[in-house]
């Protein structure tokens, strides 16, 4: 593995942790060159998904679109990183699961917000906001006594 900041071929593993239920490994690397630090992550490959957008068009599966998404809606939150990585990785099963190499944002959208409804209402909402698009504030009433509902039943 190459150094981000020398460039030498040189580095060295300090520590490696599984990340995201064993789907993914993250390792702290350190080089011997300059002794810059940083963290890498390795990852199964999988075959590449193609997501259907809204307007029929299709493009492969971008696994950092979702991380931004996610990120902005979790933004000021208490998730970390590790619990982002972890909702992404989770989604992504989610999605292989289905057993379709093509998938609608529809989609998408919907197992995001089911798993950011577990894991915390505001970053859910304010995914919410922007996915079903509220243009008032009865778009959000209507969502937040929907999410209401469901932790009733939890």
């Amino acid at each position: 593995m190459r150094c981000s900041q020398c460039h030498k071929a040189d580095t060295k593993v300090i520590e490696s942790r599984d990340v995201a239920e064993g789907e993914s490994i993250r390792r702290r690397r350190e080089c011997t060159n300059c002794n810059y630090r940083f963290t890498t992550y390795e990852r199964i490959e999988r075959p590449q998904l193609v997501v259907i957008k809204s307007n029929s068009t299709r493009e492969l599966y971008n696994r950092d679109k979702l991380m931004a998404g996610l990120l902005r809606a979790c933004e000021k939150t208490s998730i970390s990183s590790v619990q982002l990585d972890k909702l992404v990785a989770d989604i992504e099963h989610d999605l292989y699961s289905i057993g379709n190499q093509e998938v609608s944002t529809s989609k998408i959208g919907d197992i995001a917000m089911n798993k950011l409804a577990i894991l915390d209402e505001v970053a859910y909402v304010r995914f919410a906001s922007v996915y079903k698009r509220f243009t008032n504030i009865a778009g959000f009433e209507k969502e937040l006594s929907h999410i209401r509902q469901q932790n009733k039943e939890l």
